[in-house]
């Protein structure tokens, strides 16, 4: 697939997944994506685990509350460490932000769909930290991220976007987006 149509093709997918397995091939090159992406004053913030075992997953399904992503047979969780790179700046989240796009483009590219969960995994609940105890994760690590990975059961729907002309322009804020 090209990437452009993989950019045009990815939407957020929040229903049931088929119950295939995600060929571990597949796998790798998803996390190699993530890998793949930018990083501020490369300091390689951004580290990675595809979980497919099934025990595994059970467990950390047992901790995202609400439910989310749960029939999926594969997810990616996504780890970052606060990392200072230049003038007291940390680009943790712009690292990780490119990663996981990376990784949601690949995900269409291979013929599967998934869905950026971040918000209830980073609130006060600490679900992150609870998937990350699951995993062994360190301590100086923080779990900010999870794709559950799968092939769609139900049809996608897209989300309305607003017209290109509200949000894009050429040459100043509110110029035209189109060629006179």
């Amino acid at each position: 697939m090209h990437t452009l149509e993989a950019i045009w093709k990815r939407t957020s997918y929040r229903g049931r997944y088929k119950p295939e397995a995600v060929p571990r091939d597949d796998l790798r090159t998803i996390l190699k994506a993530g890998l793949a992406a930018p990083s501020g004053c490369n300091k390689q913030t951004v580290s990675l685990i595809a979980v497919d075992d099934p025990d595994t997953l059970k467990r950390l399904r047992t901790v995202i509350q609400p439910p989310i992503g749960e029939t999926a047979p594969a997810m990616i969780c996504v780890l970052t460490r606060r990392i200072l790179a230049y003038r007291d700046r940390c680009f943790a989240v712009q690292d990780y932000a490119a990663a996981i796009e990376n990784m949601l483009l690949a995900i269409v590219a291979l013929g599967y769909q998934s869905c950026w969960i971040e918000g209830h995994i980073t609130d006060e609940d600490a679900i992150g930290r609870q998937m990350a105890d699951i995993l062994g994760v360190p301590a100086e690590y923080e779990l900010v991220c999870f794709l559950p990975v799968g092939k769609a059961e139900e049809p996608l729907r897209r989300a309305r976007k607003r017209p290109d002309g509200e949000r894009a322009w050429l040459n100043r804020f509110g110029g035209a987006l189109e060629e006179d």
